[in-house]
């Protein structure tokens, strides 16, 4: 048998096994858009997400500059490279959309949440939920006989540590804002 054998079923070394050219693995990616403030753009935007079975993660949007009516549109999604870079085209096709900033690739950001979590409980839950909240430099915002409110800001994964240790301790209800996020630097 010569060297070259290759065993029947063996795809590792098929002149067929062709390697994509973008990864498989589904990456998470900041996403910054600066839109036209006029009704149905955020529709717009929405529904080419919906649209083509794309997750939002998560979606903030604020108007930024009053006079020439722009907004920020700041949306956290999930996909392969390929899908993000689709996602990225399909976007700037969109007329009311002016720019389109893939945060995760251009650069260091910072990104920022506020989340607001009730805790309801007595005794020495009580009292753990406000030496937790002093640690994690969250504020009480509202306070009861029985419950707290905390207010909280940081990066998603501080206040999912946050809200994960609250848990045990009688969290009863979170809301949370989304995302923002900037580039740093120039």
């Amino acid at each position: 048998m010569s060297a070259l054998h290759i065993k029947k079923g063996s795809s590792s070394h098929s002149a067929y096994n062709l390697r994509p050219t973008f990864s498989d693995v589904a990456e998470r990616h900041t996403i910054a858009l600066l839109v036209e403030n006029e009704p149905g753009v955020l529709a717009r935007v929405i529904g080419l997400f919906s649209g083509r079975g794309y997750n939002i993660e998560s979606l903030t949007v604020a108007e930024v500059d009053h006079t020439g009516h722009l907004s920020r549109i700041t949306i956290v999604t999930t996909g392969t490279p390929q899908v993000i870079e689709q996602i990225k085209a399909q976007l700037g096709r969109i007329v009311s959309v002016r720019d389109v900033h893939d945060l995760t690739v251009e650069g260091r950001s910072v990104e920022r949440e506020l989340a607001m979590l009730k805790v309801v409980g007595s005794g020495d839950k009580r009292v753990e939920a406000l030496r937790l909240a002093d640690i994690f430099r969250a504020n009480v915002v509202d306070s009861t006989l029985s419950s707290f409110v905390f207010e909280i800001t940081g990066a998603p994964e501080k206040i999912d540590a946050f809200a994960d240790l609250m848990r045990p301790l009688g969290l009863a209800e979170i809301a949370r804002t989304g995302v923002a996020a900037l580039l740093r630097g120039d």
